[in-house]
Formats: C-alpha cells, sequence, structure tokens
C-alpha cells in the first residue's frame, strides 16, 4: 500500500475513532470476559463463542441476517478491531471489507482466516465461501479457533481444547442426523434450484444434485433477466427439479413466482449467509445446519 493510501486509511480511523467517542456510536456489542477477540461473521462467533465459552471478550461485527458482503464496520466496531488481541475472519472474499479497517487502525492483534486448510469449491474462478454448511469444515474452522486462542492465552489452552472437541463431536452428530434425513428421500427427488449459489458444500456433502440459481451473479442484489429465467424454467423441467429453495436473506419474489409458474414446490426461510436469531434455533452452526436439513429434507420426500 502506497504512504497516501495509508495515510488516508489512517485519517478515516481516526475520524472514526472520535465519532465513537464523542456520541457512543453504534456497532457490535461485546460479551464474555477475557481477551478482546473480534470475529466477522455469526458463523465464526458462534463456532468462538462454543470454543472459548464466556472466557473471551467477543465481539460479532456482523449480526444475524446481515449482509457480509455490503458490511462496512462502523465506529464502534473499528476500536473494537484496533483493541483485539485476536481478529477472525473468513477470508474468500466475505469479509475483505476488514483489510482497510485492520490497515487504518494499526492493530497488533493477530488476524487469522478460520477457513485456513479446507477444501474450496470453486466456481467462476473464485472460492465459494459458504465453507460452513459442511459439518466437516466447521470441525476444521474449529481447529483454526482453537489454535489461534490457545496461542494468544496459552492459560486457557486446555479449556479451548477440550471445548473444541466437545464441539467438533456435536458436529459429527448433526452430521449424522443430516445424513439421515436426506436418506429419506428418494434420490431422483434430490433435484433442487435455489434463489442464490450458497448451499454448495451442503449440496455436495449430501448427494443433492444443484440445477442452477435463480440469481445469476455472486451478489445477491443481481436481478435475472428474462433470457435467464425462461431457460431456468425448462431445466426445471427437464431435469425434474422437486423443490426451489429461497434463502431467509433474499427476497423471495422471483422465486415465487417462477414456484408458481412451474407447478414446483418452494421452501423459504433457509439460512445460507447468516445464522438465526436468538432463539431461533439456528443461532449456532449445528442448529443452522439441522434447521435447513430438516426443511429440505421434507420438501423433498
Amino acid at each position: 500500500m502506497s504512504l497516501l493510501a495509508r495515510l488516508s486509511a489512517l485519517i478515516v480511523f481516526i475520524f472514526a475513532v472520535v465519532a465513537a467517542s464523542a456520541c457512543g456510536g453504534s456497532g457490535p456489542e461485546t460479551t464474555g470476559a477475557g481477551i478482546q477477540v473480534v470475529a466477522t461473521t455469526t458463523q465464526i462467533g458462534a463456532l468462538t463463542r462454543a470454543v472459548a465459552g464466556e472466557g473471551v471478550a467477543l465481539t460479532v461485527l456482523l449480526s444475524a441476517g446481515a449482509d457480509a458482503h455490503d458490511y462496512e464496520p462502523s465506529p464502534l466496531a473499528a476500536k473494537k478491531i484496533a483493541a483485539a488481541r485476536v481478529i477472525l475472519r473468513n477470508g474468500l472474499g466475505l469479509d475483505d471489507w476488514l483489510d482497510s479497517t485492520i490497515e487504518g487502525s494499526g492493530t497488533k492483534g493477530t488476524v487469522v482466516t478460520v477457513t485456513d486448510d479446507i477444501e474450496l469449491r470453486v466456481g467462476d474462478g473464485e472460492p465459494d465461501p459458504h465453507v460452513w454448511h459442511s459439518p466437516a469444515n466447521a470441525k476444521s474452522m474449529v481447529d483454526n479457533i482453537v489454535t489461534a486462542l490457545s496461542e494468544a492465552d496459552p492459560e486457557h489452552a486446555s479449556a479451548f481444547a477440550q471445548n473444541g472437541d466437545a464441539y467438533k463431536k456435536t458436529l459429527d452428530e448433526t452430521d449424522a442426523e443430516i445424513r439421515r434425513l436426506i436418506d429419506q428421500i428418494p434420490s431422483e427427488n434430490r433435484r433442487v434450484v435455489t434463489n442464490h449459489d450458497a448451499l454448495g458444500y451442503f449440496f455436495d456433502r449430501y448427494g443433492i444434485v444443484f440445477i442452477g440459481a435463480i440469481i445469476p451473479s455472486a451478489s445477491k442484489d443481481a436481478q435475472p433477466s428474462a433470457k435467464e429465467l425462461a431457460e431456468l424454467q425448462d431445466l426445471i423441467e427437464t431435469q425434474g427439479v422437486k423443490a426451489i429453495l429461497a434463502e431467509k436473506e433474499v427476497d423471495p419474489k422471483v422465486a415465487r413466482e417462477l414456484a408458481e409458474d412451474t407447478g414446483v414446490r418452494i421452501v423459504e426461510g433457509l439460512y445460507a449467509d447468516s445464522l438465526g436469531e436468538k432463539g431461533s434455533g439456528a443461532e449456532t452452526v449445528d442448529g443452522m445446519l439441522l434447521a435447513n436439513a430438516r426443511k429440505i429434507a421434507e420438501a423433498l420426500r
């Protein structure tokens, strides 16, 4: 980064901190006590809490239902990043907005990409960042979080490791339950269209055939053309698609119209880019995976 760019980032950060100090700012809350840890997404936040319990002061930047692609750190979030001992990120293009804030803050915290060492799906030449939709990948994320926290706080390393092992067992149990649900679906019924291409890791792991997505790009704000919708309608009819899956975070209007035109069942309210609100049963990674699996299995049986 050039000197001018560095100075610009620093000026932006200083103004953010001043604003936060002057008016209290708005942004994410911190829970727990211990070393300061920042997690970018709801999934990383939930996995970190499973590993650490209340043993770290955890700030999760994104709230349930927020779009990671469009997120801009608030002044309070900038202060949390500056003070963090550990910053846990997804990487893979999902939280690139973090880079400029880290640069401007001058934080001494260790930045850890928790998706390292995961075998990635690639679409249109870009890695698919939605790795948490496979329990096996979520276990790898847990391992990376355990390592990061243990290096930052060696005194509590054994507790982090024990909690991590316990949660990986929970993920194994979740994996087995999902397989039981999917095994009840006739193989010829396991063909779906989605609102947005975000569930590929889930489909790959459990043998569900992805026929296409209504939104034909990485951006959830993109709109399909009439030609693309006509082609997708033809695929639904010729490929024997049994359900259109609509994410909770994406407007289902077009998916509903397509379902009506084709006579195919629509399944709404799936969690794709975010975990659920507190009390939804999908505020943990295992809870989210099971909530999605149950809806999908019910629709395809």
